[in-house]
């Protein structure tokens, strides 16, 4: 099996490097390759990509992540989120291949305290979400053969995520005010990477099992809840904090450009389901990091 991964630097694409090479021939490729091209947002040169790897499955790590700057940064955003993904669908179709995308609780409104379901009506808050939401359609339109996979605050050991933020600040600061009003499922890159092996090798030999997943660890936490588990663990390994004090606020209390969904809640029964896999509750992998980013 031959694999084109897109966006190999990113969390979750570090990860897949690791994960997808149990499979066969991964050609892994990102933004500053010019060859084979990496760059989403040269739509001819990732076409060419794919037409000259000629892989079985295409992966795709690559996203506009930074949810406030994509509410100016609208075409950018449209170019890696959804035109991008439209030329990867498209061209993985005329080879046949599958193709696997990473997509977002922001595609819904954040309304309830439910746990969502991969058939609920979509409606997403921001620039962000709305992009993330074309994606999705375009790999739908164009090809059959997907897989979408959901997923929510994801976090690892390498790159910028929300669990690292507080460990630095943890030991920078006294007093610390976290958003308590909006819940979901922490998610590390490394069991998005595990569990995409696992589909990629499942739909192999069952392409029935193409469609859209939520892609999340289990449980579910509020930022504030979220912030004190870390320092709770960096406490545990003796590491030496400044903080004294954490405030737990409302979103209101914290505008941003873009708007959250306070409800990032995702049901992952349907991918525990159909690929036979047991996902964790959203604290083990957290302490893992942790405990691997302070070297304990």
């Amino acid at each position: 099996m031959k694999i084109l991964l897109v966006g190999k630097n990113g969390q979750v694409g570090w990860e897949l490097q690791r994960s997808l090479s149990t499979l066969g021939e991964v050609v892994a490729v990102d933004f500053f390759d010019k060859s084979p091209c990496g760059d989403l947002c040269n739509l001819d040169g990732i076409a060419q990509t794919v037409r000259t790897v000629k892989p079985d499955v295409v992966v795709n790590a690559a996203a506009h992540t930074a949810v406030d700057k994509a509410e100016e940064e609208i075409a950018l955003s449209k170019l890696l989120n959804e035109q991008g993904v439209e030329v990867l669908a498209r061209e993985s179709a005329r080879l046949g291949a599958l193709i696997v995308h990473y997509s977002t609780d922001y595609v819904f409104d954040g309304s309830g305290n439910h746990f969502r379901t991969e058939d609920e009506k979509t409606a997403p808050l921001n620039v962000y979400g709305e992009t993330k939401l074309a994606g999705e359609i375009a790999i739908r339109k164009n090809n059959p053969r997907h897989l979408i996979l959901r997923t929510s605050w994801v976090y690892a050991t390498r790159g910028q995520n929300f669990a690292k933020t507080m460990l630095r600040l943890a030991t920078q600061k006294e007093i610390l005010s976290i958003i308590n009003d909006q819940f979901g499922a922490p998610t590390s890159a490394e069991l998005l990477a595990d569990c995409t092996a696992i589909a990629i090798r499942e739909e192999k030999e069952n392409q029935k099992v193409s469609g859209t997943y939520h892609l999340v660890a289990s449980g579910v936490t509020s930022w504030f809840d979220y912030a004190n588990y870390v320092f709770n663990i960096a406490k545990s390994l003796d590491t030496e904090l400044t903080i004294k004090s954490v405030n737990g606020i409302p979103t209101s209390d914290y505008p941003t450009p873009a708007k959250r969904p306070l409800n990032s809640r995702l049901s992952n029964m349907k991918f525990q389901s159909t690929f036979g896999v047991t996902l964790p509750e959203w604290q083990n992998g957290v302490e893992r990091v942790i405990t691997e980013v302070l070297g304990k």
